[in-house]
This record gives C-alpha cells, sequence and structure tokens, in this order.
C-alpha cells in the first residue's frame, strides 16, 4: 500500500485532511486546485482522490461530490504527513507563566492545566492526578475549631491534599494539636496505609487515645483518597465541544460528556499511556468502545519517573486538529511533570529548555 502512495497522493492526501479539519465539509477537486493553486487539472486531482480512496484514506459522504478521511488516512497523515508539532515560543511562556504564578498547590494546578488545554487545542481537556503504587503521607497538620473539635490536613506524598473534622476525647489546646501533629509526623512521614496501621499496632501503651485516634483518621483519610483516585478524571472544555459541529445534537453532547467525565473514555487507555513514553493518539475505531468510534483521543504520561504517574490529555472529533492537540498535550505534561517533580524535592527541569523559537 505504501508503495502506492506516490509524492503527489501523500501531498493531496494532506491537504484534503488539513481542509477538511478547518471546515468540516467534504473536500473536491475543485477545492483543492482553487484553494492551494495547483498546477495540475481537476480531473487529475479527482483521479488522485479515487486512488487515495481505493487505498482506504478517503471516502464519501453519502452522494456528495467531495472526500472525508477515513481513521487510516488520519493515521496515515499523523504519522507521516504532519509536521512536528510544537507550540510557539510566546504561546509556552504564556502557559509557564500561568502556572508558574499559580499557589503552590497540585489540586489547582491540575485544575488550571485542564482549562490551558481545552483552551489551547480547543477541544474537551482530561486529567487524572498523579499516583504512586500507594498513598503515602507527607504530613498532618492540625488546627483547633473548638475545645475538643480540629480540622485535620492530611498532605499526601503526591501534594493532594485533603481535609477532615476530628473530635477528640477531651479538650485541646493548640499547642497540644501541634505536639500531636508533630509525634504523628515523625512516626509516620513517608509511610503508606499498611505502615502506618503496623506502626499503629506498635505504639507504646503510654501514647495518649488522641495520637491513636489521629493515627487512625490519617488511615481512612487515605484509604479513601486512594479508592477515589481511578475515578478522580477531570474534564474540561464544554464550550469547546458544543462549537464543534460534530455536537450539533444535545444527546451527542450529554453522551459525550457522561463518557468523559465518569472516566469510561480514558480509562481503558490509562494502562497504555503510563507505560509508555511520548504522546499517543487513539483514532476512532481504534478505541474499544463503540460508543467512542468518532471521536480521537490525544494522551501523555506526566509525573516523576514511574514513581508518581499521572496522565493528561484532549479528547475530540476525529476531525481534530492532530498538530495542535499534540503540540498541547506533549507541552502540559511537560510542565506538570516539572511542577509534580518539584513538590517531591526535585528541580524544575524548566520549561524553559522546551521553547522552540
Amino acid at each position: 500500500m505504501l508503495a502506492e502512495m506516490t509524492e503527489r497522493r501523500r501531498q493531496i492526501l494532506k491537504l484534503v485532511i488539513q481542509a477538511y479539519i478547518e471546515t468540516s465539509a467534504p473536500v473536491a477537486s475543485d477545492h483543492l486546485v482553487r484553494r492551494y493553486g495547483l498546477n495540475v487539472s481537476s480531473a487529475t486531482i479527482r483521479n488522485e482522490l479515487a486512488a487515495l480512496e481505493d487505498l482506504g484514506f478517503l471516502t464519501h459522504l453519502h452522494t456528495s461530490a467531495g472526500r472525508v478521511p477515513t481513521d487510516a488516512g488520519y493515521r496515515f497523515f499523523v504519522e507521516n504527513l504532519m509536521e512536528r508539532p510544537s507550540l510557539t515560543a510566546v504561546e509556552q511562556r504564556a502557559i509557564r507563566h500561568e502556572f508558574y504564578r499559580a499557589h503552590t498547590a497540585l489540586d489547582q494546578w491540575l485544575d488550571l492545566a485542564g482549562t490551558v488545554m481545552a483552551r489551547t487545542a480547543n477541544n474537551v481537556s482530561v486529567i487524572l492526578p498523579p499516583r504512586g503504587a500507594a498513598a503515602r503521607l507527607r504530613s498532618v497538620h492540625l488546627i483547633s475549631i473548638h475545645d475538643m473539635l480540629a480540622l485535620a490536613v492530611v498532605v499526601f506524598h503526591d501534594g493532594m491534599v485533603r481535609q477532615q473534622t476530628i473530635a477528640f476525647e477531651s479538650m485541646q489546646t493548640q499547642d497540644d494539636l501541634m505536639r500531636l501533629a508533630t509525634f504523628v509526623n515523625e512516626l509516620c512521614h513517608d509511610a503508606s496505609v499498611a505502615q502506618i496501621r503496623e506502626r499503629l499496632d506498635h505504639v507504646p501503651e503510654h501514647v495518649d487515645a488522641a495520637a491513636r485516634q489521629l493515627m487512625d483518621l490519617v488511615c481512612t483519610t487515605m484509604r479513601q483518597y486512594e479508592d477515589a483516585l481511578d475515578s478522580d478524571i477531570r474534564a474540561d472544555g464544554l464550550m469547546q465541544l458544543l462549537e464543534q459541529p460534530e455536537f450539533a445534537q444535545t444527546d451527542r453532547v450529554k453522551q459525550m460528556l457522561e463518557l468523559v467525565q465518569s472516566g469510561q473514555a480514558i480509562a481503558p487507555l490509562i494502562p497504555l499511556v503510563t507505560r509508555s513514553d511520548g504522546v499517543q493518539v487513539i483514532i476512532g475505531t481504534e478505541h474499544e468502545r463503540q460508543d467512542m468510534r468518532d471521536m480521537s483521543i490525544v494522551l501523555a504520561r506526566y509525573g516523576v519517573d514511574d514513581e508518581i504517574v499521572g496522565v493528561l490529555g484532549v479528547v475530540g472529533p476525529t476531525r481534530m486538529p492532530y498538530a495542535r492537540a499534540i503540540a498541547t498535550v506533549r507541552y502540559i505534561a511537560t510542565v506538570m511533570s516539572d511542577l509534580v517533580g518539584e513538590l517531591h524535592g526535585e528541580p524544575r527541569n524548566g520549561a524553559e529548555s522546551q521553547i522552540q523559537d
């Protein structure tokens, strides 16, 4: 098949896909000649379009005289015809500035990443928070609310924060709470739930009930966090979705949002992405879900090596501007990896080095 892809056919396929992505209208031979000033006749272009259709890269829509790309055509475009995508230096600096002026909190970075990806790629964004093999405690802090009531702020090793109220059996001053938190932090820093439970079983008898109660609360909070991680897929870009002609029908928009927000759209792909380097592109019928066969997904992993890994990307119709989507996902993954690394004591390698003029 590739031997039949002459240079002219490659160029025509590239132009058809670019035109269809831009207009969402089937592309006819006359349009190609006029739009791109091709030095061949419309009849010659029609013959080449027919050949590309025979090769499986183009198809007809109903009785239209124009052609539209098939999933195989998009795949050939992404792998062989598309220029290496990158955001401009100005865009990269602007995005980096948005992240670096935000507060040093993973939750805020996740929300910002979703917003920036949706806006830049003009499609729906998805992001799964980073996680390790098991949740680990970084620290716990206690803030007095009342004599026997406090707010426990549990900080995980991956930078996520959860808050729980805790009612003690005896009065606790703020100084008491500070001493209690210090004890638990020294005993349980960087520990998993199983490790904290084991240490709790071996805590000396003289340790008061408040410390045991706090350690038990930390374990419960960490377990709840682990259980929720796999379904904690955040989505952004409703307006971008509504602007796509493929989603003119309200029912399809609702179905798409449910698939994305529930995690059903990308959950089967997470193991593939977390084991892979670079950006992964899943086009239409390559997706195992029948209700995702008219969609494409661009995903990448981010995080710290294989220790703490998350997934982010964009979802949209197969008529997706792939170069833009891939460039956006790649760059945001780089920035998020830097930020997650900093949370864990790794110096930022600097998105500066990723800027290309």
